[in-house]
Parts: C-alpha cells; sequence; structure tokens
C-alpha cells in the first residue's frame, strides 16, 4: 500500500475540494512518467515485445498535454501493473512504476508510487551489497527531475509516506 489512508487535500485538485492546481498536477504526472522512464529499460531487457508499460507512460504524458483523456491513461497504467503480474525482481518493479506514472492522471498522489517502484526497481537490478547505494543514487536522480514548483511538496511527501513506501527515500 503506497497510498495514506487519508487523503492529502495538496493531491487533490482544486474541482475536488483540494488545493493541487491542474499545472501542479500535470508537473506531478511528467516526474512521474520521467521516474519510470528512467527504469523502463529494466522491464524491457526481460520482455521486449509488452509494450504495456511504455504505452502507459506514453499516455501519462499525452494526458498532460490534452491528447489523453484520464481514463484512458489510467487504464493503461492498470494494463503495465498487469504485465508485471509473472514478473519478480526489477522488471516487475519497473512494470509497476510506469503504472503508477499512468495512475496520476486520475490521482496525482500516485506520483510516489511511480518514484518509489523505480527506486525498487533499480535495487533489484544491483548486485548483492550494493542495493542499498543504487537505491540512493536513483533517489537523488529523480530528486533532481523535480520541477522547483513541486519540489517541497514531493520532499514532503516523501517524508510523510516514506514509511510505507519501503523506506526508499532515506537518501
Amino acid at each position: 500500500m503506497i497510498l495514506p489512508k487519508i487523503r492529502d487535500p495538496r493531491f487533490i485538485t482544486l474541482r475536488r475540494g483540494g488545493t493541487l492546481n491542474d499545472a501542479e498536477h500535470r508537473l506531478l504526472a511528467l516526474w512521474a512518467a520521467t521516474c519510470a522512464e528512467h527504469v523502463l529499460r529494466l522491464f524491457e531487457l526481460e520482455n521486449p515485445a509488452d509494450l504495456r508499460p511504455r504505452y502507459a507512460i506514453n499516455q501519462v504524458r499525452g494526458w498532460v498535454r490534452g491528447e489523453v483523456g484520464m481514463l484512458q491513461s489510467r487504464a493503461a497504467g492498470g494494463h503495465a501493473m498487469a504485465a508485471a503480474r509473472n514478473l519478480s525482481g526489477a522488471a516487475r518493479f519497473a512494470a509497476f512504476a510506469a503504472g503508477q506514472a499512468a495512475a496520476v492522471a486520475h490521482v496525482a498522489a500516485h506520483e510516489l508510487g511511480a518514484a518509489a517502484y523505480a527506486i525498487k526497481a533499480v535495487q533489484a537490478a544491483a548486485p548483492e551489497g550494493e542495493r542499498e547505494n543504487a537505491g540512493r543514487l536513483e533517489c537523488r536522480w529523480q530528486r533532481e527531475q523535480l520541477p522547483e514548483v513541486i519540489r517541497e511538496l514531493v520532499l514532503d511527501d516523501q517524508r510523510l509516506r516514506n514509511a510505507i513506501c519501503w523506506s526508499v527515500f532515506d537518501c
């Protein structure tokens, strides 16, 4: 479970009673897509013919541009997560990262799921003894990709949800 039991109004759009504006929502989606795309090769190395995770990332990017509807992006995210069903390790986590990224169009708080699963993918791909450091490096890389407008929001979200995200944001 990577979503909090009580939804943070900062990740709920204004039209639904929260404080998140559309521009910030789109930035969260783009950042999540960037995190997922950074590890996508770990899925594609094992499953080059399965395009569902890549498609999900493309769909959320299309949603940001206004070319894809929210339901379409969310559905693509579900298909990406289904691609993980029979896998383990880095490939499984990378597919989950793509699925979480596509779901940001529906629920902005999935942004942290994309990042957390991407870190888990990198950790799983690293040799034994190097996993913790690999995860820290990926976490730092992700933070470097954060647009300034959403930086504090995401960093605070990482602090608040780190425990339910396998403590991968200790970097």
